[in-house]
């Protein structure tokens, strides 16, 4: 059974300093040992408590198409061409979703920083809307899923003003100008590299799931 360690941060650092193609076909064996059949283990291991808890949610260890994100860089429209990633990657989405804007359990690891993440990145348009109609109609309920998120962080990036429809005086503003509907913990390398990491996350997700079942069935997909 692998798992993550500390290697795996180290060859995350390393990678960061040679972010070049030479360097990294060079290294491949250390990155297919340290990153990525530990993350392909941990998928592993996750399966069950997704089975049971969210049976509607993907783990797939796949080399590639899977649950572990891919280490290449998308660089078509960035100015930065370095062309790998340096942090490990795991989502486990919606089996209706055929990207990362659906809604998924995610792993975040990085030397700068490791987190647990739930919830919806940039939901497209239409779910978006959904989102801020099911707030607007049941505000009690949108509050309700919002507390079971004690000692998480509700992240990411919201308009400036009040989307269209809504009046900037609603008592729920501040959730309705939101783009993004997600939820980050923080964990500590010391926690990633533990051989109980995927009981670790487990635990972790188990309260925050009634926010996850809020956002599925805003969205219309089943929990």
């Amino acid at each position: 059974m692998a798992k993550f360690t500390d290697r795996t941060f180290g060859f995350l650092a390393e990678l960061e300093e040679n972010n070049r193609k030479d360097w990294f076909e060079e290294h491949k064996p250390d990155y297919e040992r340290f990153v990525r059949e530990p993350a392909l283990d941990f998928i592993r291991q996750m399966a069950p408590w997704l089975e049971h808890h969210a049976p509607h949610y993907v783990a797939s260890d796949k080399k590639a198409g899977g649950s572990l994100m891919r280490v290449y860089r998308d660089t078509r429209f960035s100015k930065d061409k370095t062309p790998y990633k340096t942090n490990v990657g795991i989502q486990f989405r919606h089996e209706a979703g055929k990207d990362v804007h659906a809604p998924g359990f995610y792993l975040h690891l990085a030397g700068d920083g490791s987190f647990v993440g739930v919830g919806m990145w940039r939901p497209a348009g239409p779910d978006l809307a959904r989102i801020r109609a099911a707030i607007d109609a049941d505000g009690a309920s949108w509050d309700a899923a919002k507390a079971c998120l004690e000692g998480w962080s509700l992240d990411g990036e919201s308009l400036k003003t009040a989307p269209r429809g809504y009046d900037i005086e609603h008592p729920r503003i501040e959730d309705l100008r939101r783009k993004d509907f997600i939820a980050s913990h923080k964990i500590t390398k010391k926690a990633a590299t533990s051989a109980d990491f995927p009981q670790q996350v487990g635990a972790l997700l188990e309260p925050v799931l009634p926010f996850m079942g809020w956002l599925a069935n805003a969205v219309g997909v089943a929990w």
